[in-house]
């Protein structure tokens, strides 16, 4: 493991730091943009490699992490399950760098080209968006997702994890950084600030006078709202997954019960978890009950209104704050709505345009639900919990982006760059 690093002493040492990562980061992003594609996949194979073989010590440290988050007092049994490693996370990094190693390479590619009547080719080409600041908490393996991703499209990223998951990000950007030092590239390409100090997110977000091109928050509200607020560069929106689950009446029932126990409980602290449950009125009498009892059973807490109370005592009131909460937690709101039209305007009201799902064997109903859902993810008979770049094919993400703008739904390689026009001519004058 690392050596303790030096205490910082007070905003003047933490803006030299900062500023100092941020030159050099900015360095290492010119080399990478033109590194070849064979060069980055030495890295990432050495980096998966690396993962691999320090897993213990990368465990050793977040058991740490973990033993610190519990002894607080104050942290819920969801933020243990994202900040909490273990053998089977640690392989899925490993497993995920390789990935991502094997998607083409999207620097260079062609995406358009055609030619004017004057002659003139005209090409759009992808490239690298510069430097990356990735500011999340709490999930550690968000370090390896944003490291290898924004390393395969050219770009150098500035990671600042949680201060809860300190030294677990330490031992994975170690491996990293061992990839990047292998395959003779700059180890500024993979920067991890070396402090839990929380000035250095105001710092990142100011943009580090130029040197930052995009910032990726991954966290809850109160980021969220910081980022929103004092942001100076560009933003990949990731707002919160207030996730709904549509069970129409013409579903399935066993397959609803399937999707909507695997979309509230497979995983109740991660963005793609369901928040909310809405049913199908005239469905509702063979269905509502058997979900109710189902998930309740299964050590879920129901929130409802009237008529998802009236099917079991167990059911809490729902509250109007409860439509619009993200719980991450094993609590669900459910409500009876007037078919598809009820749903839909439902999640425009409440929803975060994240990710919602629609149970139906009805085609026209399924097609109406994932035309008119603006949300980045809408599926149809699957569960929400798909919401993830790895599911995607894109071995890892860096982000849900909720956002309309340049990227939406899960960030990936490909959504880390940008274009430029390359114009071929042969003596063209404009006259």
């Amino acid at each position: 493991m690392a050596a303790p690093l030096k205490a910082l002493d007070g905003n003047a040492d933490l803006q030299a730091l900062m500023s100092d990562l941020a030159a050099k980061a900015r360095a290492a992003a010119r080399v990478l943009a033109l590194a070849p594609p064979e060069q980055k996949n030495r890295a990432l194979e050495a980096m998966e490699r690396a993962i691999r073989n320090n897993a213990a010590a990368i465990l050793a440290a977040n058991a740490e992490d973990v033993a610190e988050a519990r002894a607080s007092g104050n942290v819920t049994s969801s933020f243990i399950d994202r900040l909490t490693l273990t053998q089977a996370r640690v392989d899925g990094m490993a497993e995920g760098i390789a990935i991502v190693r094997g998607i083409t390479d999207p620097v260079g590619v062609v995406t358009e080209s055609w030619q004017r009547p004057n002659g003139m080719t005209i090409e759009r080409v992808r490239v690298p968006l510069g430097v990356v600041g990735v500011i999340f908490e709490s999930r550690p393996n968000v370090a390896a997702d944003a490291g290898v991703l924004c390393l395969k499209s050219g770009n150098a990223v500035i990671l600042r994890g949680g201060s809860d998951s300190f030294r677990s990000c330490r031992a994975i950007h170690q491996c990293m950084v061992q990839g990047l030092r292998e395959a003779g590239l700059p180890e500024a390409a993979i920067t991890l600030v070396p402090t839990r100090d929380r000035a250095a997110v105001g710092m990142m977000l100011s943009g580090l006078n130029g040197a930052v091109d995009v910032i990726v928050p991954r966290g809850g509200k109160s980021l969220v709202a910081r980022v929103e607020a004092e942001a100076r560069v560009p933003v990949f929106a990731h707002l919160e997954g207030v996730n709904h689950v549509y069970v129409d009446a013409s579903a399935d029932l066993a397959m609803a019960k399937s999707i909507v126990l695997n979309a509230k409980m497979r995983r109740t602290g991660v963005c793609g978890a369901a928040e909310t449950l809405l049913v199908d009125r005239a469905g509702a009498a063979n269905s509502l009950k058997p979900l109710v009892e189902m998930l309740i059973d299964a050590g879920c807490e129901v929130r409802g209104d009237d008529a998802v109370q009236k099917t079991d005592a167990r059911v809490k009131p729902a509250s109007e704050d409860d439509w619009d909460t993200e719980y991450l937690d094993a609590i669900i709101a459910a409500k009876v709505v007037d078919g598809v039209d009820g749903a839909i305007t439902h999640i425009q009201n409440h929803g975060s345009h994240h990710t919602d799902a629609i149970v139906s064997q009805d085609e026209a109903t399924a097609k109406k639900f994932l035309s008119e859902v603006d949300s980045a993810i809408v599926l149809h008979n699957a569960s929400t919990q798909f919401a993830d770049g790895g599911e995607f094919g894109f071995g890892a993400e860096i982000g849900i982006a909720t956002g309309r703008f340049h990227a939406r739904g899960p960030v990936g390689a490909e959504q880390l760059t940008s274009f430029k026009y390359l114009v071929h001519g042969t003596g063209q004058t404009r006259p």
